[in-house]
Order: structure tokens, then C-alpha cells, then sequence
């Protein structure tokens, strides 16, 4: 499929009421998408939260539980470097790399994350104690989200 075509596609879907199209041809697939909805979803989401401050003496003590909590947990905080499904250990049936409590230096491998079917080891970048360990085996993670406290 040649560039003009994908660019008369994009026309099609703009002047159109077509919200999405997914053309298949040969070993070739094109998914042209619209994406003006989510965008309404989040303003009327947002609209409901200015209702909330008449109670505000209410929810200030919940608030100072989840705060006194934080500092509990502090230390060097390993976020991902990517957009990708974590992964605890090398394999299903193998051990995980790291546990709470384990000893860990710089290099070491604490988990991995696939990203476009490739297997990207994420290594410690300071050496101490695992204290929390954030990532769940199996799930995607996003770019910056933390993975590993270290303390």
C-alpha cells in the first residue's frame, strides 16, 4: 500500500462519520483511528470534583493517614524506563529476581520489561535493600512509574 492511499484513507475518516478503519492487505495492515471522544470524557469527570469541598473537614484526617503512611516506605525509587509488561523473573517457573529484604548492588537485575517483544533487564542503580517492590508480574507498566523502592 502506497502513501497516497494511506493519505486518501485519512481523508476518508476525516469527512466522514467513520470513527475507525482497519484495512488488511497482504502482510500489510494500516488502523486509522479517531480520537476526539476521550477528550469529552475527561471534562465532564472533572466537573464533579469542585461538588466535593463542602466537606472538607471530613476528608482531611483520611488525607493525613495516606501521608503519615509515605514516609515509611522512603529511600531511592527505581521507576521504568519504558512502556512495557513487567516481569518478575527470567521465566514462568523460575524464581523471582529480587524478594523484599533481598541485597542488591549496582548491575544487579531486578525484573524485566518486554517492550515490542524484546526483553529489556532493568538493573539496579544503587545498591541496597529492596523495601517495596511496586511492579506486578504479568502487567504493563508506563514510562517513569515506579517499580522498586531501595533503601
Amino acid at each position: 500500500m502506497d502513501i497516497r492511499s494511506i493519505r486518501k484513507l485519512i481523508e476518508i475518516v476525516e469527512q466522514s462519520d467513520i470513527a475507525e478503519i482497519e484495512i488488511n492487505e497482504g502482510e500489510h495492515n494500516i488502523r486509522i483511528t479517531r480520537s476526539q471522544e476521550p477528550v469529552m470524557v475527561a471534562a465532564p469527570v472533572a466537573a464533579p470534583v469542585p461538588a466535593a469541598p463542602a466537606p472538607v473537614a471530613a476528608p482531611a484526617p483520611v488525607e493525613a493517614a495516606p501521608a503519615a503512611a509515605a514516609p515509611a516506605v522512603s529511600g531511592h525509587t527505581v521507576k521504568s524506563p519504558m512502556v512495557g509488561t513487567y516481569y518478575s523473573a527470567p521465566s514462568p517457573d523460575a524464581s523471582a529476581f529480587v524478594q523484599v529484604g533481598d541485597s542488591v548492588a549496582v548491575g544487579d537485575t531486578l525484573c524485566i520489561i518486554e517492550a515490542m517483544k524484546i526483553m529489556n533487564p532493568i538493573e539496579a542503580d544503587k545498591a541496597g535493600t529492596i523495601k517495596q517492590i511496586m511492579g506486578v508480574n504479568g502487567e504493563p507498566v508506563e514510562y517513569d512509574q515506579p517499580l522498586f523502592i531501595i533503601e
